[in-house]
């Protein structure tokens, strides 16, 4: 019998010895950072447990080294380590030191996600969906119908495609009102109106802008770029009140609006001024795009702050990047003026020099939002009709690493929740 138990436990100190870790670097050592969140993807939905090592090389994943991984990794072209158990627990202890501004959050749970995006989308509609296209990771699409039936509670993460919520149609009138494609857009929102009883689209849209706000309220995640950002703040402030002029629904707005907006209803905004003529491609002053002066492609950046990874858990992993510059991008929505921004948001990308911001987030009821300023983070200005971005070409962008991070980021929220 001791003979036997002596042999157990070298057997054990053997395995313990050769036990290893995978690690996906995600600095610059990084063949395709894009595609490694893909594979954190894939390890949670095999009920892998993974370590997300903040503020170490970038934002690093880590988890057990297991040949269905290790296989993954190659077929897709993302770098990794091995990293032997030893080397690993040192690294740990490393980051544990309260001198150094790292830690590490554990993902348990593959959030599932939704994309808000209509029928009629066309390819220029959306990074997002781009990039869980190219990342491999799954995720469900959902428009009015969906929401209106209350379906957004089976869903962890919802991504707003580039959308208008207060019911112009994107402001398109002036330049695009013969194109086939916006004919076709307003209408099947006027027919999903009808539909649900209702006599104008922005009374749709509002109520679709209330299912988003009671989903967040109860615990979910929302992410929203470009007008879909502004846009929607917008339409909650107006509930109400007719913000749309009568080549949008047939009847003048009202001409007190403006007074009559209670930005007590927003997420992120206040104090804005709407932009009252309806052939205007924008809705208010929130967004930066016109008033951004000498800024063009070559000096447009923002800077990703900086924060402490053991206190400030949360931006720590939405900002988690080899970049702390990003590259600028444009849309109908550009950047947030920060006069326009309430007391409580928390900013995690600013443009230095100018007073906007392009990167925001912040906390309403038991979930969170995040808004990203602009379009395409690889597209400076993608003009409606150009073909898609292909990231084949960009599997490095720090931009498209940001949208991401808000995917990954409600696999950490509920281990929080469970402790």
């Amino acid at each position: 019998m001791k003979r036997l138990v002596l042999l157990f436990i070298a057997l054990w100190m053997v395995q313990a010895a050769q036990a290893a870790r995978l690690l996906l670097p995600m600095d610059k050592s990084q063949r395709d950072h894009l595609k490694a969140y893909g594979i954190a993807y894939f390890a949670l939905q095999q009920g892998v447990e993974i370590n997300w090592m903040l503020n170490y090389r970038g934002g690093s994943f880590s988890m057990p080294q297991l040949a269905t991984l290790e296989n993954e990794c190659r077929i897709r072209g993302v770098s990794y380590e091995i990293v032997a158990e030893a080397r690993y627990n040192q690294l740990l202890v490393e980051i544990a030191d309260p001198e150094v501004n790292m830690d590490v959050v554990k993902l348990e749970v593959a959030p599932k996600i939704a994309v808000y995006t209509p029928p009629t989308k066309q390819p220029w509609d959306d990074a997002v969906t781009m990039a869980l296209t190219y990342a491999e990771i799954p995720y469900e699409k959902v428009y009015d119908d969906e929401v209106l039936q209350g379906k957004l509670p089976l869903y962890d993460w919802l991504h707003l495609h580039h959308e208008d919520f207060t019911g112009q149609f994107g402001r398109f009138y002036a330049a695009y009102r013969d194109a086939a494609w916006y004919q076709a857009e307003v209408r099947e929102a006027n027919a999903t109106a009808a539909r649900h009883g209702f006599k104008k689209v922005s009374q749709l849209k509002l109520a679709v802008a209330h299912k988003i706000r009671d989903f967040v309220s109860g615990g979910g995640f929302l992410f929203a770029m470009c007008s879909a950002t502004d846009s929607y703040d917008i339409a909650l402030a107006a509930e109400g009140i007719d913000i749309c002029e009568s080549m949008y629904d047939g009847d003048p707005a009202d001409p007190q609006a403006q007074q009559k907006l209670d930005f007590s209803k927003t997420f992120a905004f206040r104090n804005f001024q709407l932009k009252r003529n309806p052939l205007e491609y924008e809705f208010s002053d929130i967004d930066a795009t016109n008033t951004r002066g000498f800024m063009g492609e070559q000096n447009d950046f923002f800077t990703l702050f900086e924060f402490s990874a053991k206190w400030d858990v949360v931006p720590t992993m939405l900002n988690q990047n080899h970049e702390q510059i990003i590259k600028g991008f444009m849309g109908q929505t550009t950047a947030f003026r920060k006069e326009a921004m309430k007391s409580d948001v928390l900013i995690l990308g600013e443009t230095k020099n100018l007073n906007e911001t392009r990167y925001v987030h912040g906390t309403y009821g038991k979930g969170t939002w995040t808004f990203f300023g602009g379009h395409d983070p690889e597209d400076y200005q993608h003009m409606v009709g150009e073909p898609p971005t292909d990231l084949a070409l960009h599997p490095n962008s720090a931009g498209y690493r940001l949208i991401l991070n808000n995917i990954l980021f409600p696999a950490a929220r509920k281990k929080k929740q469970k402790t």
